[in-house]
């Protein structure tokens, strides 16, 4: 089995990092500048998620992969194929903290068919398409890394009780009423995440909460960074009401996929799962 393997320093953080590894827009907005093709049905790729790259190798000859994504977290990410010109193929990028910004190293490991034929493919084709795509995407990682550094920041809230975490259905937008999220909103100049989060939380459930550790990665949404905090209720806390929302519900691990998430939050459904199942 062939592999490829390739790193790439990255001038941000790794949790955004990783948000951007999830980001299929980024991706199909990348890879169109070198003739490729990137698609998915969702924004922020998820656990179980598909994706299609069409890369083109030659003018007139395109290879065609399907991936299914198996793990995103912090430390990167794993797909596998499940549709294309290849046998087998599997791409796992590992991201590690250095000088600041992070290390990414992809690991890319594929079965071509065709016997020798196929041989003589992976080294006129297809590693070098491989080569190609890894390439684009780290120059388009160093340019948007930078924007969103300096960008808005939304906190959400993971608020934990009792193996159960707080759930909200919106009531606005239109285009978003009747969707479920995690409670939060927009960090204001001047204001600490943390002070963001309890202030949000007083605002649209009229209680106190504690925030506590990060959730997942950063997640890239239109004009702004998304950023989960697992909380707890403070001590002496009201109990949470809907002052801003249609309803809120207390959720257990076997609920969570059943709603219909904002797409943001559907992103972390996984990560949700595995809190409550370690609580």
């Amino acid at each position: 089995m062939p592999v490829l393997r390739s790193t790439t320093f990255v001038d941000a953080p790794r949790r955004l990092v990783a948000g951007m590894l999830r980001d299929s827009e980024a991706a199909r907005e990348a890879l169109a500048r070198a003739g490729h093709d990137f698609s998915s049905s969702v924004r922020l790729l998820a656990p179980g998620d598909e994706a299609v790259l069409v890369g083109r190798v030659l003018p007139g000859v395109r290879l065609s992969f399907r991936t299914r994504i198996l793990r995103v977290s912090p430390d990167g990410m794993t797909s596998v194929l499940v549709g294309g010109l290849a046998r087998a193929l599997t791409h796992t990028t590992t991201l590690t903290d250095e000088g600041g910004g992070t290390r990414l190293t992809d690991e890319i490991g594929w079965t071509s068919p065709f016997g020798l034929l196929g041989r003589l493919s992976d080294v006129v084709l297809v590693r070098r398409l491989i080569r190609h795509i890894l390439d684009v995407r780290a120059v388009a990682f160093t340019q948007r890394a930078a924007a969103l550094a300096d960008g808005s920041v939304v906190v959400a809230t993971a608020l934990v009780r009792d193996d159960r975490v707080l759930a909200a259905r919106r009531s606005y937008p239109p285009e978003l009423a009747g969707r479920w999220e995690l409670p939060g909103g927009r960090v204001e100049p001047g204001e600490s995440e943390a002070d963001a989060l309890a202030r949000e939380c007083r605002e649209e459930l009229g209680t106190d909460v504690v925030a506590r550790e990060r959730l997942g990665t950063d997640l890239p949404v239109p004009g702004a960074l998304v950023r989960v905090y697992v909380a707890d209720p403070a001590p002496g806390s009201a109990e949470p009401r809907a002052l801003e929302h249609l309803e809120i519900r207390w959720v257990g691990a076997g609920e969570l996929a059943m709603l219909g998430w904002v797409e943001a939050d559907r992103a972390v459904v996984a990560d949700l799962q595995g809190l409550l199942a370690d609580r």
